[in-house]
């Protein structure tokens, strides 16, 4: 992290420039490479997970989410200002996934980054500038009311 401080002005930095028009994915994936740019050992690569190998990036998707959403619902921190809210993924895992597929949004059956794609293109449809709000909603009824 140091390294990604000092060489490139910090997360929100790299976040930011790497991000599409569309999608923080590329970001993602570019974030990934900069963080293993230093030698390292080979196994500690799959703590990071990159949507351009398939991954969902959950965690990732989440601390996005918490950055980048203002907190008006006192959820997420909303203390980055040079991504919009508009092109963040949901969160995908288990919970969310099937209460997605539940529900008719997501058809693929995997939680991969395909079935993120799948699942940001209905969310958009929704809330062009805000799709990641039904994030709790989707985990929650898969969690806490077992949906």
């Amino acid at each position: 992290m140091r390294n990604i401080y000092n060489q490139y002005d910090g997360l929100e930095s790299i976040f930011s420039q790497y991000t599409s028009d569309t999608s923080t994915q590329p970001a993602i994936t570019k974030f990934k490479q900069l963080f293993f740019e230093l030698r390292h050992p080979k196994r500690t690569t799959k703590h990071v997970s990159d949507p351009a190998m398939g991954s969902a990036a959950k965690r990732i998707n989440m601390f996005l989410r918490w950055m980048v959403r203002n907190n008006t619902t006192n959820v997420d921190f909303g203390i980055w200002h040079s991504i919009s809210p508009a092109i963040l993924s949901c969160p995908l895992d288990v919970h969310s996934g099937n209460v997605a597929r539940k529900l008719g949004l997501l058809i693929r059956k995997q939680n991969d980054s395909k079935a993120v794609a799948e699942l940001d293109l209905l969310l958009r449809k929704m809330d062009p500038s805000d799709p990641v709000k039904y994030d709790f909603a989707l985990f929650g009824l898969g969690v806490f009311e077992k949906f």
